[in-house]
C-alpha cells in the first residue's frame, strides 16, 4: 500500500470515528434532500461535511464526490505531483443511515479513483467501508489484498489479513420488493434457495456485503420491473464494493458484466448492483 494510500485510510478511520461518536445526536431527518431525493437525516449532512473537510485536506486528494452532494468538490490545493498520482475521492458517508432510528447496522463506503468521476470502475486503486456495528470495524482493499481492521479511539488495528471469500457459500440478501423483482430474477433467486443459503438481508449495503464476506455468498440490488437500473448508485457504491469483493476472490456483475468494466455518464447514475461467490454471480449473468 503507498504511503499516501495509507494516510487516506488512516484519516477515514479517524473521521468514522468521529461520525459514530455523533450519531445519537443526530437521529432527526433535516428538510434537506441528496441528489437522488432521498431525505436526509442530520447525520448524513454532519458525515458528509466532517469527510469533506477532511479528506480534501489529504496532500494528494484532488477531489471529493458524495452521495449526498450534487457536484464534485475540488481540493484548495494538491501536492505537486503527476495526474496518476492524484487521488479522487467518492464516498457514501452514511450508507443505510434509515437504520439508524431502528438501531441497526449502517456504515461508509469509500472509493479511491485515478480520475475525476464520473470515472471508470478501471480507475479504482482502493476501496473500503467501515461498519458501524456492535464494534467498530474497517475493511480495505488494494493491490488485490483485503484487510480487516478494528477501529477504537480513532485508531485502526489489524483483524484480519488478505481475507479471501470462503469457498462455500451460505448466505445470500436481495433488495426491493419481492413483487417487483424480474421473472428471471426470481428464479434465480428460487435456485439458490434450493440450495439451502440462508436469507440475510438488513437494509445497508455496508453490513450485507460484510455478511457475504464474512461467509461467503451473494448481496445484490437487482433490476426492478418498473426500474430497471435498481437503486445503488455504480460510483458510489457498486463500484468501490466490487472491487473490494473482486480484491477477496469474488466477483462483482450489473447482471451481465463486472460492475468495474462499467463507466457511468453521470455522477449519481444507478445501476443494477451484484457482489459475491464467483459461482453464485456467474450462475445469476446465466440465469439473466
Amino acid at each position: 500500500m503507498s504511503e499516501s494510500i495509507e494516510i487516506l485510510f488512516e484519516t477515514v478511520a479517524r473521521t468514522a470515528s468521529d461520525v459514530r461518536d455523533a450519531l445519537s445526536e443526530r437521529r432527526a431527518y433535516s428538510e434537506e434532500e441528496n441528489p437522488s431525493g432521498e431525505q436526509q437525516l442530520a447525520a448524513d449532512i454532519y458525515a458528509d461535511k466532517l469527510f469533506e473537510d477532511r479528506l480534501l485536506n489529504v496532500g494528494p486528494v484532488a477531489s471529493y464526490a458524495s452521495e449526498e452532494r450534487e457536484g464534485v468538490i475540488s481540493a484548495d490545493a494538491v501536492e505537486t505531483a503527476t495526474e496518476n498520482e492524484q487521488y479522487h475521492i467518492t464516498c457514501d458517508p452514511l450508507d443505510g443511515s434509515s437504520n439508524l432510528k431502528s438501531n441497526n447496522g449502517m456504515g461508509t463506503i469509500i472509493g479511491i479513483y485515478t480520475e475525476r468521476p464520473p470515472a471508470p470502475g478501471e480507475a479504482l486503486v482502493a476501496a473500503g467501508y467501515v461498519l458501524y456495528g456492535p464494534i467498530t470495524t474497517m475493511v480495505t482493499a488494494v493491490d488485490d489484498t483485503v484487510t480487516e481492521y478494528l477501529i477504537e479511539d480513532g485508531e485502526r488495528h489489524v483483524l484480519n489479513s488478505d481475507i479471501e471469500l470462503p469457498a462455500d457459500p451460505t448466505t445470500y440478501g436481495f433488495g426491493g420488493r419481492v413483487p417487483d423483482w424480474t421473472d428471471s430474477f426470481s428464479a434465480y433467486v428460487d435456485a439458490i434457495e434450493a440450495d439451502r443459503l440462508k436469507l440475510r438481508y438488513g437494509g445497508a449495503m455496508v453490513a450485507d456485503v460484510n455478511q457475504v464476506l464474512t461467509y461467503g455468498g451473494i448481496f445484490g440490488y437487482p433490476m426492478l420491473s418498473e426500474t430497471p437500473n435498481g437503486k445503488l448508485r455504480l460510483q458510489f457504491e457498486g463500484q468501490p464494493m466490487g472491487y473490494l469483493i473482486e480484491a477477496a476472490g469474488g466477483a462483482s456483475s450489473d447482471g451481465s458484466d463486472s460492475l468495474l468494466s462499467k463507466t457511468p455518464q453521470e455522477l449519481h447514475e444507478r445501476s443494477p448492483v451484484f457482489v459475491g461467490n464467483q459461482s453464485l454471480i456467474g450462475q445469476l449473468e446465466q440465469s439473466l
